[in-house]
């Protein structure tokens, strides 16, 4: 009981540590999407570029990509369930698998499975794989499977469609779509190259989004469970108690009997 005792406050401590910091940065990036998303907004349904058919469209022939975000380490309740779940359900699709926790025993279809640590420090893998797909022209959907972060008692298992991106539509009144742009370059190269930018950048806010519901989690799973071990340690104690108590009055009643025998 101790040694796993000491294990769980380990952990504990180390969501303690990064709890904060990676709350922080989710909630950062919170504005940084919304003002991205509203830039490619004004690029992707700019009504001259429509008009002129200049926007990259959704192949419908192309390749659905789901990206899967876990992570490495335990402690962390039902994080990772629901994402195991929905990648056995996943047969037709293109996968990218980020945590080992969710490498699957089939690997038909994924393209790639990525440690969380790699995909910190090798991340141009998984920029190779987005950057084919949409500099070819081979890409009908792409989306992001995770568990996303709002507050510290609001996290919730979510399915984001990156590509095609939808206007929303109160969203539209918003922007100012009639800007006609003076453009230089071959328009649907630039355009393409900002898209696969664009979608490599959404992905990294995505993960950063995940890893604060993960240790938002790991550290209400570590506590509650220190709160549980040290529960069955008091009553443990309490248990011991009472036998120590009982032996003793066993041996005093003993001694009793023994003294009115003689």
């Amino acid at each position: 009981m101790a040694s796993i005792k000491n294990i769980v406050k380990v952990m504990n401590f180390h969501s303690l540590i990064r709890v904060d910091k990676a709350r922080e940065v989710a909630e950062e990036y919170f504005e940084i999407e919304q003002e991205l998303t509203k830039m490619m907004y004004k690029i992707i349904y700019n009504k001259n570029l429509v008009l002129d058919k200049k926007i990259l469209v959704s192949n419908n022939k192309g390749a659905v990509i789901n990206i899967y975000l876990g992570n490495d380490l335990g402690f962390c309740g039902n994080f990772n369930h629901q994402l195991l779940q929905a990648i056995g359900e996943d047969k037709d699709n293109y996968k990218i698998i980020v945590g080992k926790k969710i490498f699957p025993k089939e690997e038909d279809k994924v393209l790639i499975k990525i440690t969380k640590e790699d995909f910190f420090h090798n991340y141009y893998k998984i920029e190779e794989i987005i950057y084919e797909y949409v500099m070819g022209h081979d890409l009908k959907e792409i989306n992001v499977i995770y568990n996303h972060y709002y507050n510290v008692n609001d996290i919730r298992f979510e399915k984001k469609t990156l590509f095609p991106i939808e206007l929303e539509s109160d969203k539209e009144k918003e922007l100012n779509l009639d800007v006609d742009y003076v453009i230089e370059a071959d328009i649907k190269e630039v355009i393409t190259s900002i898209l696969a930018l664009y979608l490599c950048y959404q992905i990294k806010i995505l993960e950063s989004n995940s890893w604060a519901s993960e240790n938002v989690m790991r550290e209400k799973v570590t506590r509650d469970s220190i709160d549980k071990i040290e529960e069955m340690e008091k009553t443990l104690k309490q248990k011991e108690r009472k036998e120590k108590k009982y032996k003793a009055f066993k041996r005093q009643i003993s001694n009793y009997k023994n003294n009115i025998r003689e």
